[in-house]
């Protein structure tokens, strides 16, 4: 008998799971709108032309070797990712309590974030501070938060079903009434899976009652640049934090907005109070690492490193990511579009409001089962879709299919 024998089966990975049921599907009309990964019009990943270019210049570099890098990562990536988030001009780094710590991916920026709170916040070794995530959210969000030891994880308002939008009143209620010191964790753009963000005004409030109730501000920022085409329109809500005077942790993640999915980039910005504080915090940081991976791998730090630091580069980088962004914009109006031109009931305004890779579309369970089943149009169970499996060849058979979901579905 196995020392195994009472492990269970895990339930697999939603979106993994999906991705293998589309590969398995032999319908030649078949569409992939669940996977969480940039593609082109051709249905293809893309490699940024900025990225094949640094690739080149790191392999030319006889300088470079494969010694360990320092416990928290290569230094030009973490200051370079710090100043993309919180702007050139911060005043948080020209004061020097800004800190990075290079993760494995923007997980991996999480997972360290969420140690570390739950060892040093509020109190040593707290796992009775709540930890708020909205609802709905990215579900690894609650995973990595309980897998750290946070006994107490709730949900607070944030998707308005009906309006498909947000539920801004519900959202200013759950902080009004959360305990002080409780952890919350923020989209800082392209809220995943609903694309609905706040305004800059909305962000307003919520800093506003975030300060007066002394809660954290802990965000998720998995894609900046690629939401709207701007880095700074997607990192004003950090920044205004910040400018705010909130400690707050940013987890950043490269996959999206370089394209670097499997080099696993991330970064994990502290906002400290002080100089002395964030020593400190770095210093536990680094201890928290050594036994978690023990220190990164340097190649997906230095192709954003290289890239951040170079003038020429950045502006081309800013380039690319502007291509992705305005091709899911393109999508979203062209798919609004179509469905109003159908006749689709409901409203679809919702599709073009919402920002970023993901539109959360509103289906309902039976709705995306005879879009799964009937039309080989494969989507998250929630009705979330990735815009960028939809394409100028594939976006009839999408608005069709989706309208006959509709129509025949209840």
């Amino acid at each position: 008998m196995s020392v195994f024998t009472e492990v269970p089966q895990a339930v697999p990975v939603a979106v993994f799971k999906l991705t293998a049921d589309f590969k398995e599907d032999k319908d030649p009309n078949k569409v992939n709108l669940g996977v969480g990964a940039y593609r082109t019009d051709d249905s293809q990943p893309w490699v940024l032309p900025v990225v094949k270019k640094v690739e080149r210049i790191i392999v030319e570099d006889q300088t470079l070797n494969h010694e360990y890098l320092p416990i928290l990562g290569l230094p030009e990536f973490r200051s370079s990712a710090s100043k993309i988030a919180l702007g050139d001009d911060s005043p948080a780094i020209q004061q020097n309590r800004v800190g990075g710590v290079q993760c494995l991916g923007g997980t991996g920026a999480l997972k360290i974030g969420a140690e570390f709170l739950r060892r040093w916040y509020n109190g040593i070794n707290n796992t009775s501070t709540p930890v708020y995530v909205s609802a709905p959210t990215w579900e690894n969000h609650n995973s990595v938060f309980a897998d750290a030891g946070f006994k107490d994880i709730r949900p607070y308002k944030y998707w308005d079903a009906e309006n498909r939008g947000l539920d801004l009143s519900g959202f200013l209620g759950d902080l009004e009434s959360a305990p002080e010191h409780s952890i919350f964790l923020l989209h800082a753009c392209a809220h995943n899976p609903t694309g609905t963000d706040p305004t800059q005004s909305e962000w307003m409030q919520i800093a506003d009652v975030m300060k007066r109730r002394k809660l954290f501000a802990f965000f998720d920022s998995a894609y900046q640049g690629f939401a709207s085409g701007s880095l700074e329109k997607d990192a004003w809500a950090v920044r205004y934090f910040v400018s705010q005077a909130f400690e707050l942790f940013c987890a950043q993640s490269f996959s999206k907005n370089f394209g670097l999915y499997n080099e696993r980039v991330g970064n994990l910005t502290i906002v400290a109070k002080d100089n002395d504080n964030l020593t400190r915090i770095l210093s536990q940081m680094e201890k928290i690492v050594r036994t978690t991976w023990s220190n990164p791998p340097s190649q997906g730090a230095r192709l954003v490193a290289v890239t951040l630091n170079t003038p020429e580069l950045f502006e081309e980088w800013k380039d690319n990511v502007k291509t992705m962004a305005d091709r899911v914009l393109l999508m979203r109006a062209q798919l609004k579009a179509k469905l109003q031109a159908l006749g689709t009931p409901g409203t679809w305004d919702h599709i073009t409001q919402q920002i970023g890779m993901f539109s959360f579309t509103g289906l309902n369970r039976k709705q995306v089962e005879y879009l799964v089943k009937e039309k080989h149009v494969y989507l998250m169970a929630s009705g979330r879709i990735n815009m960028c499996g939809v394409t100028t060849k594939n976006i009839d058979y999408v608005a069709e299919s989706i309208h006959e979901a509709v129509t025949e579905a209840q």
